[in-house]
């Protein structure tokens, strides 16, 4: 896919790893609208970006305002034609202790955001995809979803948020060979330790700590790498139905 042009959308793309993703396509001459629930990040990002940017606010769990980020998006020349899924949010709590059982709505609540709140975007997006005309190499467009090494090494307390990306990875496969006869590609990135506003809340010494459990590099990940993936992913028309880990060789133990 070409991103030069393309219209495309990034689905909590105010901050983090959505963030830097946007800012990855904007360079590389897309159309982009930014939609996430922040009005004053997505604002102020869209505004920074100048020319071809547009914030939508956008709630993942809200069909209605998914679909106008959407449909904004098809706007640009050719319709939308690349899709990137960015928004989550995690929570911490075993599933069973001495206090108690699990707090169910909070597990509902992750699985909402990110696990509906990605079939959102994908659905969604993929049904305007589906209106566009075939480029040269017969591709109406290309999503790409975010998931978590979690989703593999899940840690003590991580129950939900496991849960949730391990949901993200399974849809990514059967999503591709759905999409398949549209000229449709859909892959996925499972990033490890990164450096985002969650992880900058932490002392320095936990973030250092954290950085040292990584094999190669030993440092948090840049979102500009996950963002040069992700566009990698848009460009290269041979990944399809792929969860590719990015994570510096780090399995994560129990704790």
């Amino acid at each position: 896919m070409e991103i030069a042009g393309a219209g495309a959308l990034v689905v909590g793309g105010a901050s983090g790893l959505g963030e830097a993703t946007a800012r990855a396509l904007h360079a590389r001459g897309a159309r982009i609208v930014i939609a996430d629930l922040n009005a004053d990040k997505g604002r102020a990002l869209a505004q920074e970006l100048g020319a071809d940017a547009r914030f939508v606010g956008a709630d993942v769990t809200q069909p209605d305002q998914l679909e106008a980020a959407v449909a904004a998006a098809a706007e640009a020349d050719g319709g939308l034609r690349i899709s990137m899924h960015c928004a989550g949010i995690g929570w911490a709590q075993k599933v069973a202790s001495s206090r108690g059982a699990h707090d169910l709505q909070p597990f509902e609540t992750v699985i909402a955001v990110n696990l509906v709140g990605t079939f959102n975007a994908l659905r969604l997006a993929g049904a305007a995809m589906v209106a566009n005309e075939p480029d040269a190499g017969g591709e109406r467009g290309v999503m790409v979803n975010t998931a978590s090494i979690a989703a593999y090494d899940g840690q003590v307390g991580q129950i939900a948020y496991s849960a949730s990306k391990g949901g993200v990875v399974a849809m990514t496969l059967p999503a591709a060979r759905d999409l398949a006869a549209a000229g449709i590609r859909v892959n996925t990135i499972a990033p490890g330790l990164f450096d985002t506003p969650l992880l900058a809340g932490l002392p320095e010494q936990a973030r250092t700590a954290l950085a040292a459990s990584i094999p190669f590099p030993p440092r948090l990940g840049a979102p500009a790498e996950f963002a040069q993936l992700a566009c990698h992913m848009a460009e290269n028309a041979m990944l399809n139905g792929e969860v590719v880990r990015l994570d510096g060789a780090l399995r994560m133990a129990p704790r």
